[in-house]
């Protein structure tokens, strides 16, 4: 089969390499869509991966084309999602069925090969089976979803509830499109990109609720549109936020702020705006070490501030978990997450997409192989 290959830091191939050879209790997926993740930039470019060589992809479903000792026959043939996390399922969280707190888990795509390829091994026990109405692009943007909905419901927002999104990559939006699903009323939008800007007034969010951090100027209804690049550059963006979100709350700030970047400057951000008795949800990867100031952390008392953190996805095979709402809202049609995709690769194109998330020479929202 085909697959793309990662030797090294930097060192990306597409190769000819052998299927997989399954394990019992595994599965065989022909894999017909497969997302790019964010995460997968600095795996390849900058950081490496955990093992190499190592085929990456964690976002993507497909067909079973072949099952392995101990696995139900019923499910040869049939169309499936991937929860990608594999826990060892004896840990302390895995015994309570918190598998994504896991503490000795491997992942596919990171730890294990992945679906940048034509077929990828995966536990039976991962497979989400797919209704007809979920098409393999939807099935394949399970696992960003989830994450989303997972921070989400772990902070339980209210319908009347003034809510910040900062940072609007993938699981940004896609929190806004289910934060509207939930019938959240009022969502203050920040981002840096003109697709961005587009995606949310496509979801729903009033222009007026959406702030673009690189022109600050262009908040201030005194400024003319035409004089925004004059005044401000890119990137300067930020130190008004906090500004922007209480001149539209009354001077109090959002009941709830949702980090979506990963950055020491939005994480003050979200501090600064916050309300009190307000919640922070810090959702995004860090990017570096984050100071906690004596000024913030007053923030934090005085405001009696709740700062939680997210990761991954609730996965039990059980209704209520985080895949089954995502799921149940994909079948029901309450949500369309393919109107996030812009670009749709073949196998030997994915290079070209891993080079556009990168550099950033073209404005993107989802980028998905189609194999």
């Amino acid at each position: 089969m085909k697959a793309w290959v990662l030797h090294g830091i930097g060192d990306l191939r597409l190769e000819t390499v052998e299927k997989p050879v399954l394990r019992e209790q595994e599965v065989l997926v022909q894999v017909k869509a497969a997302g790019i993740c964010g995460s997968d930039i600095p795996r390849i470019y900058q950081n490496g991966a955990h093992v190499h060589p190592l085929i990456l992809g964690h976002e993507f479903s497909g067909i079973v084309a072949e099952v392995g000792a101990g696995v139900d026959a019923s499910w040869l043939g049939q169309r499936v999602g991937v929860f990608p996390l594999i826990p060892c399922t004896i840990c302390p969280p895995c015994q309570k069925e918190d598998y994504e707190m896991c503490r000795h888990y491997s992942y596919i795509g990171s730890r294990r090969d992945g679906a940048f390829a034509g077929y990828v091994a995966v536990p039976a026990w991962n497979l989400v089976s797919l209704p007809e109405t979920v098409s393999f692009e939807e099935a394949a943007m399970l696992e960003p979803m989830a994450v989303a909905v997972h921070a989400m419901r772990r902070i339980h927002p209210a319908q009347t509830d003034i809510v910040a999104v900062c940072g609007l990559g993938t699981i940004g939006l896609f929190l806004v499109m289910f934060l509207k699903e939930a019938g959240v009323s009022r969502i203050l939008a920040i981002g840096n990109k003109e697709s961005q800007r587009h995606a949310v007034l496509k979801l729903g969010v009033p222009a007026e609720d959406y702030y673009d951090s690189r022109y600050p100027a262009a908040q201030d209804p005194d400024i003319q549109v035409q004089d925004v690049h004059s005044q401000s550059m890119p990137g300067q963006g930020s130190a008004q936020i906090a500004d922007w979100i209480r001149s539209r709350t009354e001077g109090l700030g959002a009941d709830i702020f949702f980090e979506c970047v990963g950055k020491e400057e939005t994480y003050i951000q979200a501090v600064e705006s916050t309300a009190p008795l307000g919640k922070v949800m810090l959702v995004g990867n860090p990017f570096s070490d984050m100071r906690l100031t004596r000024d913030r952390y007053w923030k934090i008392l005085r405001d009696q501030l709740t700062v939680l953190g997210t990761w991954n996805s609730s996965f039990r095979h059980q209704p209520e978990d985080d895949w089954a709402y995502v799921l149940r809202c994909l079948s029901e049609k309450r949500v369309d997450p393919a109107r996030l995709i812009t670009h749709r690769l073949s196998m030997e194109e994915m290079e070209k997409g891993l080079q556009i998330m990168r550099d950033k020479t073209e404005d993107y929202g989802k980028v998905m192989g189609i194999f």
